[in-house]
């Protein structure tokens, strides 16, 4: 984790100090009890034998790979990302709450990692997203299109951009 500005490296994703601090909390509680609770389930469920029709084996063992991912992932992330002062200003920018208009349809959504909203309900796009790349750096009344992954020309107008307050 670095905590100097993004420019230092152009991979690494700008987090809240709150949504570092949540994440680094889950990496540990899944590297340590958590890790051991899925190993637990494993060997009780090996214990009760024949492992082909053992529901209760395969269930921990796919918990168990499905928990290993989360960790690299967040491994990861927590590696390349950096904790900076919330954006401020009305630029889009990774950590901004961004109204558009998208192909027509008005939008607010949180422009960054997802790992930033947290529990909220809010729709994310990345800035490695194509309309994330399109919009980085736009301000309100900025007209521009992107490709969708479809090859379409999307049109979006930039409404609004504030700092999202978690």
């Amino acid at each position: 984790m670095s905590t100097n500005t993004p420019e230092i490296d152009e991979n690494a994703q700008w987090l809240t100090q709150e949504a570092y601090d949540r994440l680094k909390g889950e990496l540990a509680h899944l590297s340590g009890p958590g890790r051991q609770e899925i190993v637990d389930r494993i060997e009780s469920a090996r214990e009760e034998g024949d492992l082909k029709e053992n529901g209760g084996y395969h269930a921990a063992k796919e918990e168990q790979g499905k928990a290993e991912a989360r960790i690299r992932y967040l491994n990861d992330l927590l590696e390349n990302s950096y904790v900076g002062d919330a954006p401020t200003g009305d630029s889009v920018v990774p950590g901004m709450l961004v109204e558009a208009k998208i192909a027509g349809n008005k939008m607010k959504f949180l422009f960054g990692n997802r790992e930033i909203a947290g529990d909220t309900d809010l729709e994310v796009y990345s800035e490695r997203s194509p309309i994330g790349e399109a919009i980085n750096g736009t301000k309100p009344g900025d007209k521009l299109s992107y490709s969708a992954p479809n090859g379409k020309d999307i049109p979006v107008e930039i409404i609004s951009a504030e700092p999202f307050k978690g």
